[in-house]
């Protein structure tokens, strides 16, 4: 069947990790968006740092994990981290001896450098700011924090966090998102602002933070190199993202 609409990761799935987007893959997504299909980012990318796919225009944008989506004209969702998580968060990387990351609507600045952090950053092609007037941001509305952590550390990092959740794709780094949110729950706000039944709907993914992705839609499908427990849930899977396997998966499956 024909999806009505179809779900992207980028890192990993559209875009090889610190390599640039391939001809292929536009192709791809040209040819999708040609033949009716409605093309979604769902990334833990900030806004600030999408990549440019010459000739593409996608319906929505589902970032920070989709903890912010929005359509070109307007907002869709929000979801934010609860100011006094943002408090214990602090309290917690200071006690890790770890600097961390504030993602706003606009900004991403942090208190602090490191190399797993600035590693983190690099991935997505953006440079790590150290913000002077870092706790005036960290008083307004944050969607997502970032910071270097490895999975031994994941309990000390949410020690006392009550209302936010770790959304891990890279085992150097995490993601913190509202416990309420996720790909998953942004997905479906997505499919109901377009009035699209899950059965419509597909998804591409690499990453762990996928799997609530792969849940909210009628046919998840994990690149090659994916991770293991993606690849457990999802209902199909496709060459790895270095040889094209969005581009070859939509080609054998006549959606070009």
């Amino acid at each position: 069947m024909k999806p009505r609409i179809i779900f992207f990761d980028i890192d990993g799935t559209l875009v090889p990790l610190k390599e640039g987007i391939r001809p292929r893959t536009v192709e791809a997504l040209q040819k999708l968006r040609q033949n009716g299909i409605r093309l979604c980012i769902a990334t833990g990318r900030t806004p600030m740092e999408m990549p440019k796919f010459e000739g593409v225009t996608f319906d929505a944008l589902l970032t920070y994990n989709g903890s912010y989506c929005f359509t070109p004209e307007r907002d869709i969702f929000k979801n934010l981290i609860p100011k006094e998580d943002i408090v214990t968060l602090r309290r917690n990387a200071a006690a890790l001896g770890r600097p961390l990351a504030l993602a706003t609507d606009s900004r991403l600045v942090a208190n602090g450098t490191e190399p797993d952090l600035e590693e983190y950053f690099a991935i997505g092609g953006v440079k790590l700011v150290v913000a002077d007037d870092f706790d005036e941001v960290a008083q307004g509305e944050v969607f997502q924090v970032l910071m270097g952590g490895r999975e031994e550390e994941y309990p000390a990092i949410l020690n006392d966090v009550t209302h936010a959740k770790i959304a891990a794709w890279w085992d150097r780094a995490v993601d913190i998102i509202p416990a309420n949110g996720g790909k998953g729950v942004a997905v479906e706000k997505v499919l109901e602002f377009y009035g699209i039944d899950k059965a419509d709907s597909m998804a591409f993914g690499d990453g762990n933070n996928d799997i609530e992705m792969f849940g909210a839609v009628g046919t998840g499908v994990a690149m090659a190199n994916a991770s293991d427990r993606l690849k457990a849930v999802a209902a199909d899977t496709c060459r790895d993202v270095k040889e094209d396997g969005v581009y070859w998966y939509c080609l054998e499956h006549e959606l070009l």
